[in-house]
């Protein structure tokens, strides 16, 4: 059971319902995490328009998802890998993809080095190196396309740690443990993406 209520659309009035009502007909459902930030409609709101604005940047829907799954790793939040991947599958990535995203790979060099630069992100709480832009650039990575990089690991922060917070009950299917969860280090990051530690 979630530690912060999860708002019943049916009950919610005012601003609560009127973004819990167009995240139903977005989505077909309401997941809890948006049940769980209706409790501040300021937030559902803040988090609604900050991910409807990156929906039409620079970066496509498969790697914002693999951005959400590879950071959704990092931080070992299982809420946000069970619902991206189920909405990675949405946005038409494959089960290897979703995999190798959380994994902090992928299946060409652009898409690989936006999940480095991510994991990077995550990583060193933002202070990159200039190494790690540059590595970005080098694989095709325009400046615009690592702002929304930032962006998106931002916004995926926020709801990998309100869910810790909450403890958000999983109303997705769970997501498979990854077999070789060994190689994450102290940080949370795969200690190839990290030089942290």
């Amino acid at each position: 059971m979630s530690r912060i209520e999860t708002v019943n659309p049916a009950l919610a009035t005012g601003k609560a319902k009127e973004l819990l009502d167009a995240v139903q007909a977005k989505l077909g459902m309401t997941p809890n995490l948006m049940r769980v930030m209706a409790n501040s409609p300021a937030v559902l709101d803040a988090y609604l328009k900050f991910s409807g604005a990156l929906a039409v940047g620079a970066l496509t829907a498969k790697q914002r998802e693999r951005i959400a799954l590879a950071v959704g790793q990092a931080n070992s939040c299982d809420y946000c890998l069970s619902a991206h991947t189920a909405l990675g599958k949405m946005s038409g990535l494959t089960a290897s993809e979703i995999l190798d995203a959380r994994r902090g790979k992928a299946d060409d060099a652009k898409a690989g080095a936006i999940l480095a630069f991510a994991n990077q992100v995550v990583a060193k709480r933002g202070l990159v190196s200039d190494a790690d832009v540059t590595t970005a650039r080098e694989a095709g990575v325009t400046d615009a396309e690592i702002a929304e990089t930032v962006a998106n690991v931002s916004l995926n922060i926020l709801t990998n740690y309100l869910n810790h917070v909450a403890q958000t009950e999983v109303d997705f299917p769970a997501a498979e443990k990854l077999s070789d969860d060994s190689t994450m280090d102290s940080c949370g990051c795969h200690t190839e993406a990290c030089s942290v530690a």
